[in-house]
């Protein structure tokens, strides 16, 4: 069965760092693109970053290239964000999702992804 759980979520200062976790525990998508996105309150569902299969090719919303990184450990069947120099406004609802169609093409929109786990608080405090 399909599942993907995100954790390393939490509370921390503006400059501060976290590492958020989504594990494949059905090790369906480890030949798949993934991908995190992230929903502040009452604004639409945003798009942090995307990674190929094999972890060769990645892609960043400009909001966060050059603080945040995501890579995956394919014998792990996780995928990471590292969030670095974070900013009030990163503050949301964390969620990593799956696109199961694709090995190679990085989206960026939320419709192109079919599996999604239920997300992790980020919280960052002035």
């Amino acid at each position: 069965q399909a599942q993907l759980v995100e954790s390393g979520g939490g509370l921390v200062q503006a400059g501060g760092s976290l590492r958020l976790s989504c594990a494949d525990s059905g090790r369906t998508f480890s030949r798949n693109t993934m991908g995190w996105f992230r929903q502040a309150p009452g604004k639409a569902r945003e798009f942090v970053a995307a990674i190929s299969w094999s972890g060769g090719s990645t892609y960043y919303a400009d909001s966060v290239k050059g603080r945040f990184t995501i890579s995956r450990d394919i014998a792990k069947n996780t995928v990471y964000l590292q969030m670095n120099s974070l900013k009030p406004e990163d503050t949301a609802v964390y969620s990593c999702a799956a696109d199961s169609t694709s090995r190679y093409r990085l989206r960026s929109r939320p419709y192109d992804y079919d599996y999604w786990g239920q997300g992790t608080q980020v919280t960052v405090s002035s």
